[in-house]
């Protein structure tokens, strides 16, 4: 009879620094792996601690700490499957990303990853020391070769397990999301196959943490590059895999194939998650936001109900004497369809008393953005008290372009503790609108329908800071500017390049220059959901004074 190894896959959503909290959640897999005949339970890369940790990973007591519990861990899981679990190890040689093979109420192997990554939101060479590439390891009938997360991205490690005799390659990760990275994954992973010739189970974590969003989305490919497997994104799931010795290798039969949502919709999605998770993790259950009627803070109060419930999100309209009664009835129609709670705070008298306080020293001086800005203050400041006193976390509401060029107001609309499209175009905002109102799923709190009134996303945007105010009044048609961002910021191209692509080179330069400027503001803004390549923060590093502009193309 030909031998079988079955295998439990714990794609599942931990919290940094929960050691206990995590610990329960793999001893609940490992369980469900026991009952379900596994040979072995694997978690996702550095599952004990949560990912990333960045800098709390080098605090020795903490170290000491995880090292302690994975002991612990072994003895309690004596009687049943190994468990393969990430989390750090430490001793004479160095301090390392590992994943941690638990059998038999001991600690029966150790692997210490090997390529550590150091691009986009990774600076692991940072925070760890480079492990020697590790054998594989016996787990029941089958070699485990065990590469963690980058280990599988680069083909040393993937073949020098196949030379010392792995059968079978479990890459454990913490991947997070950025829009097609699934793709860039499976083709990484069928790489690795094709070099190797065993079949490989890529898993990953789930959840939000910080600016990053891990979306899971595992499979199984076996060596003739076939899916065995596909799991969903973002949702914990607990699943197994079966795997027979056959002449040729062990072969995995056919598991759990799971749609996978197009781009809008895994977008979406991570926005949603990454804002639950942000507030729940940091102790909050309820959020607040500035809803003005327009189409930046429609689309936020939607992500944030259907996190939370529109029973948990309030809203606030903070209106003054440039606000239009079509804002007005906007927002109190975007409330209604949505469910949330809409309180109106007017701005003017307490716009007038600063306007009074400051008389003396603008005397003489005609109004300008300064008052602008008077106003966009005042509104982060009531919307901080509300936050305070309810004990709800305030949203902010700036997509990517306005975070670009600096159009946005520090210590005003920039206030809040988490801005859910923080990473996403103003032209991918108006299309996301549209499609929430035409798609609802079952992990959506907020209502079904067009919830977002249509006369928000048809109208022109304006921040109604003067009056007839209009955002193309200072900036670019958003079509133009993103096109140029997009190239600028995840292109990295050069201003020659984007007049060549038929943009006008004096609205390149002004564009450019903006982006360079706002760096400051960027660098005190609230963390939001890391959508692209080149989210603002981890991924794209810029100093705050810089003189140097692009004189290519001239």
């Amino acid at each position: 009879m030909a031998a079988t190894f079955r295998l439990t896959l714990a794609q599942l959503n931990p919290t940094v620094g929960a050691l206990d909290a995590n610990a329960a959640k793999a001893v609940a897999a490992w369980e469900e792996g026991r009952a379900a005949g596994a040979d072995f339970v694997a978690l996702p890369e550095m599952f004990l601690t949560g990912y990333q940790t960045q800098d709390l990973v080098m605090k020795p007591a903490f170290i000491a700490d995880c090292m302690a519990r994975i002991e612990a861990l072994a003895a309690r899981l004596a009687d049943g499957p190994a468990l393969g679990i990430g989390a750090p190890y430490q001793d004479a040689t160095g301090h390392y990303n590992a994943y941690w093979v638990l059998k038999g109420g001991k600690v029966a192997a150790r692997v210490l990853k090997h390529d550590l990554p150091h691009k986009e939101v990774f600076d692991e060479h940072r925070i760890y020391d480079v492990g020697p590439i590790s054998g594989p390891v016996q787990i029941g009938p089958a070699r485990i070769g065990l590469p963690i997360c980058e280990d599988a991205w680069h083909a040393d490690v993937a073949e020098t397990l196949m030379e010392t005799g792995a059968q079978i390659l479990i890459v454990p990760n913490g991947s997070p999301y950025h829009r097609g990275k699934h793709e860039v994954r499976l083709n990484h992973m069928v790489a690795r196959v094709v070099e190797t010739g065993l079949p490989l189970v890529y898993l990953n974590s789930v959840g939000g943490q910080d600016d990053q969003v891990f979306d899971g989305a595992t499979f199984v490919l076996n060596a003739d590059r076939s899916l065995a497997a596909q799991f969903a994104p973002f949702d914990e799931i607990i699943d197994h895999i079966t795997f027979t010795e056959t002449p040729s290798g062990w072969v995995a039969a056919e598991g759990r194939f799971d749609p996978q949502p197009d781009a809008w919709e895994q977008d979406y999605r991570a926005m949603v998650m990454a804002t639950h998770d942000y507030l729940a993790k940091s102790g909050f259950k309820k959020a607040v936001l500035g809803l003005s009627g327009g189409i930046d803070s429609a689309i936020v109060a939607t992500i944030a109900a259907d996190a939370f419930g529109p029973e948990n999100v309030h809203c606030v309209m903070l209106p003054s004497e440039y606000t239009s009664q079509g804002s007005l009835d906007d927002a109190a129609e975007l409330a209604r369809r949505v469910g949330t709670k809409l309180d109106t705070v007017h701005i003017e008298p307490a716009r007038d008393g600063v306007t009074k306080a400051l008389a003396h020293v603008f005397e003489g001086m005609a109004p300008d953005v300064t008052e602008e800005n008077i106003q966009s203050r005042l509104r982060g400041t009531i919307l901080m008290a509300i936050s305070n006193k309810f004990g709800a976390m305030l949203l902010t509401t700036g997509n990517k372009s306005e975070m670009a060029v600096g159009y946005c107001t520090i210590y005003g609309d920039m206030n809040g503790g988490y801005n859910p499209i923080k990473d996403l175009y103003k032209t991918r905002v108006f299309e996301t609108c549209r499609w929430r109102n035409a798609n609802h799923r079952p992990w959506m709190k907020a209502p079904e329908g067009e919830v977002i009134p249509t006369v928000i996303i048809d109208k022109p945007p304006s921040a109604e800071l003067r009056p007839d105010q209009k955002d193309e009044d200072s900036l670019p048609p958003y079509p133009v500017l993103d096109d140029i961002l997009e190239r600028l910021v995840e292109g990295d191209q050069s201003v020659a390049e984007i007049v060549a692509a038929g943009h006008d080179r004096e609205t390149v330069k002004r564009i450019e220059h903006l982006l360079y400027i706002s760096e400051w503001k960027r660098f005190q803004s609230a963390p939001g959901t890391k959508l692209t390549r080149k989210a603002f923060w981890l991924d794209r590093r810029y100093p705050m004074v810089n003189r140097w502009r692009d004189q290519s193309g001239q």
